[in-house]
């Protein structure tokens, strides 16, 4: 009697265990998702919005991250090797200047390289310099936590020309980045680069997958900036807000933002969207809030 007891009791007790797991996974299933949705993209501020300032002497390299995070309540930085030209080996510098973002919680996002040569050039040995001149520049990105450099696929020669000698440059480059898990990105940045169309035939000749594209939503001179942005994105893996000036209603004149950014939306991209501004009716300062400003309205619109 005493034994048949017991017996009924355990499998009262499997019953009741059973009842109660499939409850919490009856309940857990039926739970409201209370976190924040993912925005469709993240804001950060290129450096060259602070040209100016930074050419006056007003604003130190090393204090690019505390004024992005407190004047403008931005959490990602782009920066400009220009602005420390001769510190891409100064490992003392280049911690100092990680520690610094991290103290101020902002993300070191890539490095913009202009002066090194050309990566296309029709010069095989100037071609190799150009490539090497970078070297640095990717070990500097990698030691502040970035994860790219950005290039120029600058050459000479026909378009057919320039594509294989830039395609050259830029694969042997991305070979070297890929052994830090760092990527290379072009950006339309004038000469053929500002072809939407010629771009993505160097980035498809190189067609490696740490090799990609920064659409720029200027710099397309007299190419569609749209058709071209729209080209660049499937290989973006950053952007760039382009802004000169602002109406009345706080848009860009020159560029539709709603139709750029529903193009980068619907492209599948969700990473960084720098703000770059280069206008010079508004301070510099002015200018990245009102950029800012019109990127969250936009985005909103488009989350909504």
């Amino acid at each position: 009697m005493h034994a048949a007891l017991l017996h009924l009791a355990q499998v009262n007790r499997r019953q009741f265990l059973t009842a109660m797991a499939a409850a919490v996974a009856g309940s857990q299933a039926w739970a409201v998702d209370t976190s924040p949705p993912a925005p469709a993209f993240r804001i950060s501020l290129a450096e060259w919005s602070l040209h100016r300032t930074i050419f006056a002497g007003k604003l130190d390299n090393l204090d690019f991250p505390r004024a992005a995070k407190e004047q403008f309540d931005i959490a990602a930085v782009e920066y400009v090797n220009q602005f420390f030209k001769d510190k891409a080996k100064d490992a003392a510098y280049l911690s100092d200047l990680a520690k610094r973002a991290e103290d101020h919680g902002v993300t070191n996002v890539l490095i913009m390289c202009d002066g090194l040569g050309n990566l296309g050039d029709p010069d095989t040995s100037a071609r190799s310099k150009a490539i090497e001149n970078h070297f640095p520049w990717v070990e500097a990105a990698k030691r502040l936590g970035c994860h790219s450099i950005r290039v120029n696929a600058a050459s000479k020669g026909t378009p057919e020309e320039q594509q294989k000698l830039a395609a050259d440059g830029l694969s042997r480059l991305s070979d070297y980045a890929a052994q830090m898990d760092m990527a290379v990105l072009v950006e339309n940045h004038g000469g053929l680069s500002s072809n939407g169309q010629w771009l993505t035939g160097v980035i498809q000749l190189v067609n490696k997958p740490n090799c990609g594209t920064l659409p720029d939503f200027g710099n397309f001179h007299d190419y569609d900036r749209y058709r071209g942005v729209e080209e660049l994105l499937p290989f973006a893996k950053a952007v760039s807000a382009k802004s000169h000036e602002f109406d009345a209603e706080g848009n860009e004149v020159r560029t539709d933002f709603r139709r750029m950014l529903q193009l980068v939306v619907a492209a599948g991209y969700r990473g960084w969207v720098g703000i770059e501004y280069e206008g010079k009716a508004l301070p510099e300062a002015e200018g990245i809030l009102a950029t800012k400003k019109l990127l969250e309205r936009v985005r909103a619109e488009l989350q909504a």
